[in-house]
């Protein structure tokens, strides 16, 4: 139970993944069947611009790729969510917090209530957690912005990465011996908030359960970017057991199967062993686990310098861009992987 545990503490990172750019992935297929709203809940691997604007990801070099200048996506370009709503034949969905500057059409495709940083529960982020961003999806519907009718034609994304932990951890004093119960009331909320979604009339929820968190670039530096640490995964392994228990539960009570999981384990997985072989021989670009975006001093990146980070010459070759998040290939490398579970959203 310990080894179980233990993996929490790779939690303590911040997923504050931003956006704000609302640009349809228009070269990428759609599905024939007809456009659907998106709904987006969670953290940074769902948010695409509710963060403040004056800081992290809204500064160089995110955006490096896509647009070409800081876009609020903690990425160099596009994430999962636009890959997602492309797929679905619209175009990224509006950020709550710039609906008051925006008119009723830009909000047609859709809502991103998902909060970088935040949680289930509260965390060391001043936002919203995940079931204050439901309110605000049942306050707009209060508010007409959207209708029952919106919502049955609807699919929600929802992102749970893992900060709850790293705050219980490190500012509730959490230990590792209550990991594992602390794991369940993670999980105990996060079906909550799963199901109440579909209880608001949402038709279809998706959500993506925890990566191999061993194999990020934050811990594989330790190991010079050779191998994963595989106590964090196994970590990974555990929390998304619990996770697959809760969904087909809920499932059963629906007698439907309107909540569906998006494995980011075994894609994740997939991904960087497809980036392998595409890359060949080539030395600079065949380990995956190397981020793209370094500091000047980090180890193995001789690239180009940009005002204190170093950028490698080719961000389209790798899987990380930073020490935590998917560069928009890694990030197009899962969505291919994720394509054939997502069909099951048109049964």
């Amino acid at each position: 139970m310990e080894k179980q545990a233990y993996f929490f503490l790779i939690a303590i990172f911040s997923l504050i993944t931003i956006g704000i750019e609302t640009a349809q992935v228009s070269h990428h297929s759609t599905h024939t069947h007809g456009s659907l709203k998106l709904f987006a809940f969670g953290d940074s691997y769902a948010d695409t611009g509710n963060w403040d604007k004056n800081s992290g990801s809204w500064l160089e070099p995110y955006g490096f790729t896509f647009p070409g200048k800081p876009s609020g996506r903690f990425s160099d370009g596009r994430v999962l969510t636009d890959y997602i709503a492309s797929f679905l034949g619209n175009q990224t969905p509006l950020p709550y917090m710039w609906l008051k500057h925006s008119n009723k059409r830009q909000a047609e495709s859709g809502m991103n209530f998902a909060h970088g940083g935040t949680g289930v529960f509260d965390t060391w982020v001043k936002g919203p957690n995940m079931t204050t961003q439901i309110d605000q999806l049942k306050q707009l519907l209060q508010q007409n912005v959207y209708t029952k009718l919106d919502l049955q034609s609807s699919v929600a994304l929802v992102s749970a990465s893992g900060n709850d932990y790293g705050f219980y951890l490190q500012y509730k004093n959490g230990t590792l011996k209550d990991m594992p119960a602390f794991t369940k009331e993670v999980i105990k909320q996060l079906a909550k908030n799963l199901k109440r979604i579909r209880d608001l009339g949402v038709g279809k929820i998706v959500v993506l359960s925890i990566g191999p968190l061993g194999c990020l670039p934050e811990y594989t530096v330790k190991l010079s970017y050779q191998d994963c640490d595989k106590i964090f995964n196994s970590g990974s392994k555990f929390h998304n057991h619990l996770l697959r228990l809760a969904v087909d539960n809920l499932n059963k009570k629906s007698m439907k199967s309107d909540f569906i999981i998006l494995d980011a384990y075994s894609t994740f997985m997939w991904a960087m062993d497809r980036l392998r072989h595409k890359a060949g021989n080539s030395s600079e670009y065949k380990n995956p686990l190397m981020p793209c975006l370094t500091k000047k001093d980090s180890y193995g990146v001789e690239e180009e310098e940009r005002k204190g980070y170093v950028i490698c010459k080719h961000p389209e070759m790798t899987f990380f861009w930073d020490l935590v998040h998917p560069s928009q290939n890694g990030w197009h490398s899962v969505y291919l992987a994720l394509k054939p579970t997502l069909y099951r959203l048109y049964d």
